[in-house]
């Protein structure tokens, strides 16, 4: 085939360099090979159907504010975020969080250095198996939270999304406040050699903000001890 090698040359580069057009292509390949003329490469270019507009990316659906309220029971309202930072040789780490509204309780903290729409859905089947899940989950519009299979899994499991507008982080104040938190008593007062360090960590201080910390806003109590006024609506469990 004539141009077998100029089709290979042009997917491998359109394959690296996306958003890069016809003539930044061009100039590139006639470089290497000044032989191929532009109407040459052009031609291929069409053949290929590298000249039709790529797909523009998708615009965030507007988001309504909701005003932020303490729900009345537990289990209704969970806020989740994630956060960054690095080990001690640098590499970059995430931790996905999850806190209950009603009382402020520490769901979950979920550490690794990548954390996408899946990994949501089996943190959220666990929690689903041991806790059982709330009627809205509260995040921002991360992909994370945007992705197919994440919000195909609330719908199938009736958990609605509730998206806070974006550059709002204040319309989800909870999960915000329990980040600064966290960050202050664990992530800033250690220097991290692995992810088990970090994950160990996070495990025995949630147990301790759960229930040991008092919390202005639950009237001194800890969220164990809030939670346990409304025992019949509860599925939490002191640890051992």
């Amino acid at each position: 085939m004539r141009d077998a090698e100029l089709i290979a040359a042009l997917a491998k580069l359109v394959e690296a360099r996306p958003s890069r057009g016809f003539w930044k292509c061009c100039d590139q390949l006639r470089k290497k090979r000044p032989d191929w003329n532009p109407k040459r490469i052009y031609r291929v270019y069409k053949a290929m159907r590298l000249n039709l507009r790529r797909a523009a990316k998708r615009r965030l659906p507007k988001r309504e504010r909701v005003a932020l309220y303490v729900p009345k029971l537990p289990d209704t309202v969970w806020s989740v975020d994630f956060m960054s930072d690095a080990l001690a040789c640098g590499r970059r780490f995430r931790t996905f969080n999850m806190v209950d509204d009603f009382n402020r309780e520490a769901l979950h903290i979920e550490v690794d250095t990548s954390i996408n729409s899946s990994r949501l859905v089996r943190v959220f089947e666990q929690l689903k198996r041991d806790h059982g899940l709330p009627k809205v989950v509260r995040s921002d519009n991360g992909p994370e939270f945007l992705g197919e299979v994440f919000t195909q899994w609330a719908k199938a499991n009736g958990v609605a999304l509730q998206y806070i507008q974006p550059g709002k982080p204040n319309q989800n104040a909870f999960i915000e406040r329990f980040n600064r938190t966290f960050r202050e008593e664990v992530l800033d007062q250690h220097l991290f050699v692995c992810l088990e360090d970090v994950r160990e960590a996070a495990h025995w201080w949630m147990i301790d903000y759960n229930e040991e910390r008092p919390h202005d806003a639950l009237n001194g109590m800890t969220p164990a001890e809030y939670r346990n006024t409304f025992a019949g609506s509860s599925t939490f469990e002191v640890s051992a």
